[in-house]
């Protein structure tokens, strides 16, 4: 009788653990980071919608002042988006700092997003005064 066995070499499987380790080295570090970009890109989207709730503000508010919001600083940009105010969330919190801005005249804003966990994240965004 012939006596055969079927398997792996120690060899192919250090191998294999070998590939394994390389793949992870490569392959962890690209996500460990995920959550500082997933908040960059957040607070870059809700900066976005500042600046347009911004300019949709002034172009209704000059077509009739009974529409839209008065923005005399950049705190007030916010309260033209539609609800009002800065998203919300457990993730974090989201805080415009202060500034002028001139009626009819445009000015950078600044968004910060503090996340529960990890650092601050700010972005930039356009505020448009109107009185």
């Amino acid at each position: 009788m012939k006596n055969s066995q079927a398997g792996f070499t120690l060899i192919e499987l250090v191998m294999v653990i070998v590939i394994l380790g390389v793949l992870a080295a490569v392959a962890i570090p690209k996500f460990i980071d995920l959550r500082a970009d997933a908040n960059t890109a957040a607070v870059a989207s809700v900066a976005g919608s500042l600046s347009a709730a911004a300019a949709t503000n002034f172009a209704a508010r000059t077509a009739n002042v009974a529409n839209g919001v008065a923005v005399a600083n950049c705190t007030d940009v916010p309260s033209a988006l539609q609800g009002g105010v800065l998203p919300t969330g457990a993730g974090g919190t989201y805080s415009v700092a202060t500034g002028a801005i001139t009626a009819g005249e445009s000015a950078t804003c600044t968004l910060t997003f503090t996340p529960t966990t990890g650092s601050a994240v700010t972005a930039s965004f356009t505020g448009i005064g109107i009185s």
